[in-house]
């Protein structure tokens, strides 16, 4: 076990002999890096007291003209890393800015998470939001792609066909139970505990790997671990993976369903045996908001280009921002094989791994609050429940929809962002940088001739 104090911390580097200090961040596009410092004593000391000097504008966080920031570790977070050769000891880390103050960096995700939990405090009275991921992700064998002027293209080999449905298949056709077998024993190394893992529904190598309950800052901080240490094992076994919304045509989705619920003095606050769901009034105003915002939240929970090719309907796509039981087409989803009051939870489906976990967690618990100080009542709003598959409802008409694509969502967002604002957690500032990096995506795809083009135009 690694202490999580300074004192134990710096006995814990001479007894194991750590040779580096890594500190890690992720930059405001969810992209992961890191810089490493060779050990010399009382190493932690001056890193909590001076914290390290980097280039914000390298992070997309400040302009060349005034880019620098510090980082500072997080000694809560603490963790051996496997991937290095040199022993090493891994921090991520809070962004610091350069005045006499230190003040906290307000685009920071961490920052942001730690505001958000105060206001679910401040609005609701809740003390914890706990958080259950599944992550879906493919495996292939070799994968090459490139874009240049003269050539655009992406291949793809992999090592799995099923006739029809992947799920929950056997080996010897389930090829990589070995690989998630390591992976969650990597995992539970890391301080992430594994629930359960097994094929996806994808015939071409998709896989499922769902984790516990943990509180909003662990949580965002554990998918972050679990990206980087699949990607680092499937390096190791000469493995692709990607998390990738619908990396292939014709094939499952990935997506990265939430689950969730708060405590109010360590009781479930979402449970009411013999409600719908077993959700009581509280629980439906979160699931209010959470609807109510939906369309605004996608920017967040979906945002990338490719997120827009998973949530189309089939393939158990959450397109209806409606809530139910058990129709998986459904944005929120109650599960109905809860039956112990501590776990009555619901879970959001429509999220994916390409969201910044930081600023996707908080905007869902926000856009929840929200429904919860204004009483957002989701019957009343037509969200539901629906039971039934949509299309059979003759109110079909009246259900709202997520956004088709990506520009959708940057409208909805315009439209729709007070309830990011509470008590300014997540600001106009990093709203507008948001936006203003999702439209140069899109406009550098909208730009680049597309290999089916080819296909649809070429001989017109």
């Amino acid at each position: 076990m690694i202490p999580k104090n300074l004192k134990s911390l710096n006995d814990f580097i001479k007894k194991n002999k750590i040779e580096v200090i890594d500190l890690k961040c992720i930059d405001l596009t969810g992209r992961l890096h890191h810089i490493s410092l060779p050990v010399y004593d009382n190493i932690l000391s001056d890193l909590l007291k001076e914290g390290v000097g980097f280039d914000g504008s390298s992070y997309g966080f400040r302009k060349v003209e005034n880019s620098d920031m510090i980082l500072i570790p997080d000694l809560e977070t603490a963790v051996i890393d496997p991937f290095r050769e040199a022993p090493t000891l891994s921090f991520y880390t809070d962004v610091l800015l350069t005045d006499d103050a230190r003040t906290p960096f307000s685009q920071d995700g961490r920052y942001i998470v730690k505001r958000t939990r105060e206001v679910l405090k401040k609005y609701t009275g809740a003390d914890t939001s706990w958080w259950g991921p599944e992550f879906e992700f493919y495996i292939f064998s070799k994968v090459k792609y490139d874009t240049r002027t003269s050539a655009s293209f992406y291949e793809i080999e992999h090592a799995e066909e099923f006739f029809k449905n992947g799920y929950h298949a056997a080996n010897p056709f389930d090829v990589y139970d070995d690989f998630r077998d390591k992976a969650c024993k990597l995992l539970k190394d890391f301080g992430i505990r594994v629930k359960y893992h097994h094929h996806e529904s994808g015939e071409r190598g998709q896989q499922e790997i769902e984790t516990y309950f943990s509180d909003l800052l662990t949580t965002a901080d554990n998918i972050v671990t679990v990206k980087y240490a699949l990607f680092n094992l499937a390096r190791q076994n000469d493995l692709f993976i990607t998390f990738m919304p619908k990396p292939m045509y014709h094939q499952s989705g990935s997506g990265m369903h939430l689950h969730l619920f708060l405590t109010k003095n360590g009781k479930n606050a979402f449970y009411k045996k013999g409600e719908y769901g077993n959700i009581n009034e509280f629980g439906r105003f979160f699931i209010g908001g959470l609807l109510k915002h939906g369309q605004a939240l996608s920017l967040f929970t979906n945002p990338s280009t490719n997120s827009y090719k998973r949530l189309v309907p089939g393939f158990e796509a959450p397109v209806a921002l409606t809530y139910s039981k058990g129709n998986r087409s459904s944005a929120i989803r109650i599960p109905a094989y809860v039956t112990n009051p501590d776990m009555a939870r619901i879970e959001y489906r429509p999220p994916d791994s390409t969201a910044n976990p930081y600023l996707c967690l908080s905007a869902m618990l926000l856009a929840g609050i929200d429904g919860i100080v204004k009483k957002i009542d989701p019957v009343k709003e037509s969200f539901g429940p629906y039971d039934k598959n949509i299309e059979d409802y003759s109110m079909k008409d009246k259900i709202h929809f997520l956004p088709r694509n990506l520009e959708e969502s940057i409208d909805a967002l315009e439209l729709d962002n007070e309830f990011l604002k509470r008590d300014n957690v997540i600001s106009e500032e990093v709203i507008e940088q948001w936006i203003q990096i999702k439209m140069q995506e899109i406009n550098s795809i909208n730009t680049m001739p597309h290999p089916f083009e080819y296909k649809m135009y070429f001989n017109l």
